[in-house]
Parts: structure tokens; C-alpha cells; sequence
């Protein structure tokens, strides 16, 4: 019997609702999620409004908001949370990842290592 699949991406209320603002208006489709190499910890998350879903893109509806995963970070993002934050010097948006293992002082920048098919 197969195990059920782990949520690829989940979104909290916060950031559902914020995701839901601001695709109003702009007037785009989705937001697409991802990770690029970059920073002193090795690689950033990615996060870009777009109008159409690329070919390889999996889609996630969550919270009552659809959003995109680009292909090339799905086992870097696999059971992460988007969560959406507001403090007194700023609003963005989060990751929480299990994946993660480090990240660098400034915040800007993490290590992750990707999810193992013997993890789950």
C-alpha cells in the first residue's frame, strides 16, 4: 500500500490572504515559488507573480489560493510553509522547511539540502 504524498507547499492564513491581495491587484494568475543559488548560505527562495503556469510547474491549491511550484525546487521545498509576517519595520512573506539546515545572519539567504525519498 503506497503512503500518501506529503503536501508539497502549504500556506497559513496570513499569507493566503496576502497572496489573494495582491494577485487582485495586479491582476495575474499566480504566484510561482522557488530557489535559486545565491547568497553566502548557497541558495534564496524564490517568489514571482505570473500569468501562466510553465509545462513541468506543479500546482498546489491550498488555503483557497493556487499557486506554482517551479519544477527544480519541488525536493528543496517539500513540506515547507509560507507563512506571511507583519512586524513593526516590515511585511513579507516566510519559509518555514524542514529541508532547511542553515542559514546565513542576514536572513537573506539558506542552505537546503534535499528531501530524501528514504526520509519519508
Amino acid at each position: 500500500m503506497a503512503r500518501p504524498r506529503p503536501k508539497l507547499v502549504t500556506l497559513t492564513d496570513a499569507a493566503a490572504a496576502r497572496v489573494q491581495e495582491i494577485l487582485a491587484e495586479r491582476d495575474q494568475g499566480y504566484l510561482r515559488v522557488g530557489v535559486k543559488n545565491g547568497g553566502c548560505a548557497g541558495m534564496e527562495y524564490t517568489m514571482d507573480y505570473v500569468a501562466d503556469i510553465e509545462k513541468f510547474d506543479e500546482v498546489v491549491e491550498d488555503n483557497g489560493v493556487t499557486i506554482v511550484v517551479d519544477s527544480k525546487a519541488v525536493l528543496f521545498l517539500l513540506g515547507s510553509v509560507v507563512d506571511y509576517e507583519t512586524t513593526i519595520m516590515d511585511s513579507k512573506f516566510t519559509f518555514k522547511n524542514p529541508n532547511q539546515t542553515d542559514a546565513c545572519g542576514c536572513g537573506e539567504s539558506v542552505t537546503i539540502t534535499p528531501f530524501a525519498v528514504a526520509d519519508a
